[in-house]
C-alpha cells in the first residue's frame, strides 16, 4: 500500500500477503482525490472511512491534512495493521473495530464525508447508500462516496449526484438533500 499524496506521499506499507482486504488502487485513489481536491478544505472535515480494510483512504485523508478521521473496520487483524501505521506515522484516528451496520445505527455524528468500500461479496452492499443517508450521519454539505464494481448502479436513488469511473473501480457520488 503506497500513500500517494499529501506529506506522506510515497510512503509504503506493507500490510502482508495473508491480508484479506482489497485496497482501492492507486489510480482510483489518485483519480477520486483529485476530484475532492477541488470541492473540500481537507483540514476542516471529519471523515468517516467505513470498511476501511488497509486505512488507505483514511491516511489519505490524514496525510493531505484531516485531522479528524473515523476509521470502521470489523476484522481484527486489519484493525491492528491501521493502528500500527498510525503509530508509524505518529498520526491520531479513531479506529471502531466494529460491524459498520451497528456502527451507523448507533453513530450521532455527522459527518462532512463518508467513505464506504465494502467487500464487494457483501450480502447488504446495496443497502449501504440508503442506510447512512436515512441515519443522517451527513452534515448538511456533506458527501457520501460509495466504491463498488460496474454490476452496482446507484442513480436511482433520491440522493445520487454521479458516478466516476477509474479502471474497474467506480464511485458513486451522494450529497444530502
Amino acid at each position: 500500500m503506497r500513500i500517494i499524496g499529501g506529506k506522506y506521499k510515497g510512503r509504503l506499507f506493507h500490510p502482508g500477503k495473508s491480508f484479506k482486504a482489497r485496497p482501492t488502487t492507486d489510480l482510483a485513489r489518485e483519480g477520486l482525490f483529485n476530484i475532492l481536491n477541488n470541492r473540500i478544505d481537507f483540514e476542516s472535515i471529519r471523515v468517516l472511512d467505513l470498511f476501511a480494510g488497509t486505512g488507505s483512504i483514511g491516511f489519505e485523508f490524514i496525510s493531505r491534512g484531516c485531522d479528524d478521521v473515523t476509521m470502521v473496520e470489523v476484522n481484527f487483524k486489519h484493525a491492528q495493521f491501521i493502528k500500527s501505521v498510525l503509530r508509524e506515522l505518529d498520526e491520531v484516528a479513531r479506529i471502531y473495530r466494529t460491524d459498520v451496520f451497528r456502527m451507523i445505527d448507533a453513530e450521532k455524528t455527522k459527518f462532512d464525508l463518508i467513505f464506504a468500500d465494502p467487500p464487494y461479496d457483501h450480502p447488504r452492499f446495496d443497502e449501504i447508500p440508503e442506510k447512512i443517508l436515512e441515519k443522517n450521519l451527513l452534515s448538511d454539505d456533506g458527501i457520501l462516496i460509495v466504491e463498488h464494481p460496474k454490476e452496482f448502479n446507484f442513480s436511482k436513488l433520491p440522493a445520487y449526484t454521479e458516478t466516476r469511473k477509474y479502471g474497474k473501480v467506480h464511485f458513486s457520488f451522494f450529497a444530502k438533500q
